[in-house]
């Protein structure tokens, strides 16, 4: 069984915010998909040939040409910020200052 304090470590540490009241269904939510991957540990694969790819492993090759419809400053002029000719995003991951 996974418990509420599992769940809050690893939130901690993929720097996840939950509220209180979403934390019981997170643990029921883990529980059930543990308990599924722990069932498949008991089904007999005697004979089975491993499967190591799921689609089709043909190849199908062509030309790897390199193509140009448009200048840098072309695609520059639609981006809202930029910074030493490059594309300025905002930062994504950022830890609160208290931690």
């Amino acid at each position: 069984m996974i418990s509420k304090d599992e769940v809050l470590h690893v939130a901690e540490l993929a720097n996840l915010k939950f509220k209180d009241d979403e934390i019981d269904g997170f643990v029921s939510q883990l529980d059930k998909i543990v308990t599924i991957a722990s069932n498949l540990s008991t089904v007999d694969t005697e004979g089975i040939e491993p499967t190591y790819h799921m689609g089709d492993t043909k190849t199908v090759f062509r030309p790897d040409k390199g193509i140009h419809t448009q200048t840098r400053e072309e695609m520059l002029e639609n981006v809202p910020e930029t910074q030493d000719n490059l594309i300025k995003v905002p930062t994504i991951v950022d830890k609160e200052d208290d931690e």
